[in-house]
């Protein structure tokens, strides 16, 4: 161990971060792979450096990984999840693409407008998953392509973000730093006017430019998108049943639009159509439907998903307690040749008896079945459209009869949890927001409720918490707490103040806006916040601005992540969607970079009197 003076302490703390920064730009190695790599070089050369007395010891460098910033990130992702997993944003979405005939262009307003107030408070990537076939359905029906609409999504939840403490993971970051180094911190809307006010500009910016800067581009899924195969599967009308009492149009049931129902079952008789009556209690619908449709509708009310499962008493078996908390899954089996099951109907193989599973609906690509699901005699290749719990299905691996399909498994939504998600989420954000519980107790909370009522299990708990982000993070706590005690954060600072004090303090929030907006869009807006809060502080020091202009001019400019794909993840979501090159989010992000740049440089003096 060497005694080294602080000036090349100083220098070594920035030949590591500049590496780091390079090979997070170059993707060589994995984001994993370069943060354990960053903590490990930090670790390494400042106890070589140090001598007795290092500047940085182990502990401290390791200290983000306890960060309750970064506690709180990993909880509100367990929080977003269960909103995901239990569909608790289904109804809603179900409700605006029923009103897409009537008037496409409002629902379409309207389908940003909830997607951007669910994006102020939660984490924006779940909200863009789920609103990505709400688009791409949209799009479809508008005669549009989904390239129009899917950046606009992602740029619009980014924008949200920007609004409240916990609309990004940066501003929570931004934040535990703060409050580390003075004795101040943000509460929980003190970003909102000047981040309403840069959302705003920036949304005008979307819908009026929007038109002229994105592509037109048609995707290759266009020409195979109705190539899906049908199955047959049956639905009960229950007691308070969505389609009691639906009456048919043109002899179809506008309820039931992306299923063709083959038959009605009503007591003893079997009515074909064109269909003339309305439904009633107890009515049997024999309908034909793609894998997607049948989910569709599972995923969509509990009412349908019971419809289905009273038929062959899914429900009425009692469950092992370590069977209920599992997760439902939709699978398919073929049925194998010289199977036991050729040449008998569902009923008489008891296949939920001897599997623990549902039969959803059987596919024979020979010719058209018109009949009861019940009443049909299996033949060899037949598919079955399963469902039941996750254990059962993959104990249908050794079953020679059946040959399961593990690369078609899917989970589906746990609806009936979904009021409990709903009012997790709303109490972990009135805690939050009334700030009756710090804001990294509230979201414990609510993760710990998520997984205790149902809503997750713990392995799907444990899959939301995504370890890129957790090292990333964690490594970029240890580059800015590195840049701070070695003094590079306070050089930097009076460098750029020292430069730029003469031309007035709004020049030197230009300039720093400008110097993040640029590296969020290299490298991680969370690594780029965390490094920039520290030496803007020291910028506020120097140059005698306001601390909280300076800090909001970080959290702003680290969300402006628009300019390539690789900025944030919810870009990265829409790229495949809306068939985007590199050079589009050029295109399209880099003027909107600019625009709320220019913006927020011209407003600085309203927002915090200067």
């Amino acid at each position: 161990m060497f005694d080294l003076p602080d000036l090349y302490v100083m220098i070594g703390v920035f030949a590591i971060i500049a590496v780091s920064v390079y090979l997070y730009v170059r993707e060589q190695f994995t984001i994993e792979a370069i943060s354990v790599g960053v903590i490990l070089a930090l670790m390494v050369f400042f106890y070589v450096t140090g001598g007795d007395e290092p500047v940085l010891k182990s502990g401290d460098i390791l200290s983000g990984f306890a960060a309750p910033a970064l506690i709180t990130i990993m909880a509100l992702l367990v929080v977003g999840q269960g909103m995901f997993q239990t569909g608790a944003l289904e109804r809603p979405i179900i409700r605006i693409n029923a009103a897409l005939e009537h008037s496409p262009r409002r629902t379409l307003t309207l389908v940003f407008a909830v997607a951007f107030g669910v994006s102020m408070f939660i984490n924006n990537t779940p909200v863009v998953v789920m609103f990505i076939p709400v688009l791409a359905a949209m799009s479809a029906q508008l005669r549009r392509k989904a390239s129009r609409y899917m950046m606009p999504l992602s740029f619009i939840c980014i924008l949200a973000g920007m609004t409240t403490l916990i609309g990004s993971s940066t501003n929570l970051l931004v934040n535990d730093v703060l409050e580390r180094t003075t004795d101040s911190s943000l509460s929980f809307f003190t970003q909102f006017w000047p981040g309403m006010t840069l959302a705003a500009i920036g949304s005008a910016y979307i819908i009026f430019a929007a038109p002229y800067l994105l592509p037109d581009r048609k995707g290759p899924e266009t020409e195979i998108s109705n190539s899906g195969q049908q199955y047959i599967a049956q639905i009960r009308v229950t007691q308070g049943h969505p389609l009691i009492g639906a009456k048919p149009v043109a002899g179809l049931f506008p309820k039931l639009r992306d299923v063709t129902v083959r038959m009605v079952l009503r007591g003893e008789r079997s009515i074909l159509p064109p269909f003339e009556d309305s439904l009633e209690l107890d009515d049997i619908l024999v309908v034909a439907a793609t894998r997607s449709s049948l989910s569709k509708l599972l995923s969509s009310q509990p009412a349908y998903l019971k419809g289905m499962l009273e038929i062959t008493g899914f429900d009425e078996q009692p469950r092992p307690t370590s069977i209920t908390s599992e997760t439902i899954v939709i699978s398919e089996a073929v049925i194998a040749p010289g199977s036991r099951m050729i040449g008998r109907n569902i009923e008489q193989i008891g296949f939920r008896r001897q599997t623990g599973c549902l039969v959803l609906g059987i596919q024979r690509r020979s010719r058209m079945i018109r009949k009861s699901m019940l009443d049909i005699r299996l033949e060899a290749g037949d598919v079955l459209l399963l469902f039941g719990y996750d254990p059962d299905i993959r104990n249908l691996r050794g079953e020679r009869d059946l040959l399961l399909l593990d690369w078609s498994k899917v989970e589906l939504p746990n609806i009936r949890k979904s009021l409990f998600a709903r009012l997790i989420f709303i109490a972990t954000i009135a805690f939050a927001a009334t700030s009756i519980l710090p804001i990294e107790i509230a979201a414990l909370g609510g993760a710990l409720a998520m997984i205790a009522t149902g809503c997750l299990n713990v392995r799907q708990a444990i899959r939301a918490l995504d370890m890129r982000i957790f090292l990333l993070i964690g490594a970029a706590f240890a580059m800015g707490l590195a840049l701070e005690k070695s003094g590079g954060a306070a050089l930097i600072g009076n460098t750029v103040a020292n430069a730029f004090i003469p031309f007035g303090p709004q020049v030197v929030i230009a300039v720093t806006f400008l110097l993040i907006a640029f590296f969020t869009n290299i490298i991680s807006n969370s690594a780029t916040a965390l490094i920039f809060t520290p030496i803007a502080l020291s910028v506020a020091d120097k140059a005698d601005i306001p601390p909280l202009a300076m800090v909001l001019t970080v959290i702003f400019a680290a969300n402006c992540c628009f300019a390539t794909p690789i900025a944030y993840q919810t870009n990265l979501l829409v790229m495949g969607p809306g068939h985007y090159k590199f050079s589009d989010f050029i295109r399209f992000g880099v003027p909107l970079i600019l625009l709320l740049w220019v913006s927020y440089v011209l407003l600085a003096p309203v927002f915090f009197a200067l």
